[in-house]
């Protein structure tokens, strides 16, 4: 990859994440779109493989939600059942 390339990357993720965290979601966005044309444009065929597999990617995201909520609604029930003394306890140490 070229210098000016690799600038171009660097710059637009810097600006991507500043935009982001200053709260300006759409300069943020666009930054951010500037960087991954720009990856686009230097490994198509890499980007041509991720979009194959993007299907599997969103079940697999989507599969660890769930039991990432699971989890929670668990928790959750915990809570309930036991009050909330031992919550209380632990923000008390």
């Amino acid at each position: 990859m070229e210098n000016w390339k690799k600038a171009l990357l660097a710059g637009s993720a810097a600006v991507a994440v500043i935009m982001l965290l200053k709260g300006n979601k759409t300069a943020g966005l666009i930054a951010g779109g500037v960087g991954l044309a720009t990856l686009a444009a230097e490994y198509p065929e890499k980007f041509a493989e991720i979009r194959e597999n993007l299907p599997e990617y969103i079940e697999r995201g989507t599969t660890y939600l769930d039991v990432v909520s699971r989890v929670g609604e668990r928790l959750a029930e915990a809570a309930e059942s036991r009050g909330s003394n031992w919550y209380e306890a632990l923000l008390a140490r």
